[in-house]
């Protein structure tokens, strides 16, 4: 690179290329400029710089000479800082699974388009821009070819709920940089247009779909072909009965140990059921069973219990080990989603998926259809009031009341009414 001074090396010429113009770096004032002469001649770049220098030295010494704008946080700046505090603040209050995921989402999508995007830069427009790049970008990937090259199977973009995952990192990068002062606010990240979405319901299972997943469980114990599975045959059909007859998530109910779960006389029941000390994704809770849940429970117990006495343990072994041991240790995914093909019950009529989520949604939606308190079964399973009206209240055909809306008047007083009712006037005739 040819460089050039002048004034006593406090003016600075140089190009980084043979071809391109000369440019100018002085420090004046305790500050470091920069201007390009736009001159490719040497002499020519020498005279613009010196009046340059000269103009800003006469700022400095009237007092005009504006000091330099900070340079500004990038994105990428903006959300390492945020990842490094989450990797410390939120791993007590969260599942190590929740900042691995939340790292894999910015790496992949978020920080590639964002990344030297100035911060305030971001705004509603840009990320509408984002959100559209994103649906091409998953449209083109899982577009399937045929042998011609043209599209048999036209592409899907990214599910609602992926978008609003990633939605959300960006707005909780953009609130740590407003905390460390790098912003004055977080824009408004909302989508332009149809913000309101349809109104569906979580796939669940109906009684009768239900019937058919427990009694296929239950058969595959008696004609299970795999060697050594029937235990696992047996747990899984345990883990529908009192997925079911719980309300319990799914992590919730891998976490169990049989010390967190007793059996117990209801006082206001009667009924015998299990009272289940919860812990997950809300932190600790309680869960009051529903009674159907008690006997695949104590089966289930009885088979650990006869595993350990098989393995040469000591009644006191067993009752040392016992209550620290999982209910469910060895749940199989793939299992599961094999029944339910084989059941034609992996997908509801809308075309969701059914998984071991499902189960939980039954139980709310069939507590529900009962008449059950809604904000009891909030209490019990560990949720809001609101996301059961969103997502389960508002398709329980149960809940609207037919004789508050088929209301009949009797026939006499509707003749009554309708002679009592005004008469139209007649509009006045033209005059010729």
């Amino acid at each position: 690179m040819a460089t050039h001074t002048l004034f006593d090396g406090r003016l600075q010429i140089y190009r980084r290329t043979d071809h391109g113009p000369w440019q100018a770096a002085a420090r004046v004032g305790g500050q470091r400029f920069r201007q390009t002469t736009g001159e490719m001649a040497l002499d020519r770049a020498k005279d613009v710089a010196e009046e340059w220098y000269l103009d800003l030295r006469g700022k400095l010494r009237t007092g005009r000479l504006e000091p330099l704008a900070p340079k500004e946080k990038t994105f990428a700046e903006a959300a390492e800082a945020y990842l490094r505090e989450v990797r410390v603040l939120a791993a007590s209050v969260r599942s190590p699974s929740y900042v691995k995921n939340l790292e894999m989402r910015m790496k992949a999508h978020v920080l590639p388009f964002f990344k030297d995007k100035p911060l305030s830069a971001i705004n509603k427009g840009l990320v509408q821009r984002y959100r559209v790049l994103r649906a091409e970008e998953t449209i083109a990937r899982t577009t399937v070819k045929g042998k011609d090259g043209a599209p048999d199977m036209p592409g899907k973009p990214p599910a609602r709920s992926t978008m609003l995952q990633e939605i959300v990192i960006i707005r909780q990068v953009l609130k740590h940089a407003e905390g460390l002062g790098w912003i004055p606010f977080v824009p408004n990240l909302s989508t332009p247009y149809m913000t309101q979405s349809k109104r569906g319901r979580r796939a669940w299972f109906s009684h009768e779909e239900y019937k058919r997943l427990y009694e296929a469980t239950r058969r595959r114990i008696a004609e299970g072909k795999r060697r050594g599975w029937k235990s696992r045959y047996e747990d899984l059909h345990d883990f529908v009965l009192i997925m079911a007859n719980t309300g319990l998530r799914p992590d919730e109910a891998w976490g169990l140990e049989f010390r967190d779960v007793t059996i117990e006389d209801d006082y206001a029941t009667k009924d015998t059921i299990l009272v289940i000390d919860v812990r997950g994704k809300t932190g600790v809770g309680y869960c009051k069973s529903m009674p159907n849940a008690v006997y695949p429970f104590t089966e289930l117990r009885k088979r650990r219990v006869q595993k350990l006495k098989e393995e040469g343990n000591s009644p006191e072994d067993i009752a040392r080990v016992l209550p620290t041991m999982k209910v469910f240790p060895d749940y199989s995914r793939d299992l599961f989603n094999k029944i339910l093909e084989e059941e034609n019950l992996k997908l509801d009529r809308d075309g969701q998926r059914r998984t071991a989520y499902s189960l939980r949604h039954t139980y709310i939606s069939m507590r529900l259809m009962e008449g059950a308190n809604i904000h009891q079964i909030a209490n019990n399973c560990r949720t809001s009031v609101q996301m059961i009206e969103q997502f389960y209240a508002a398709h329980i055909k149960d809940r609207i009341d037919a004789s508050a809306i088929n209301v009949m008047r009797p026939k006499a007083a509707r003749k009554s009414a309708r002679r009592s009712a005004p008469k139209e006037e007649s509009a006045p005739q033209a005059h010729h």
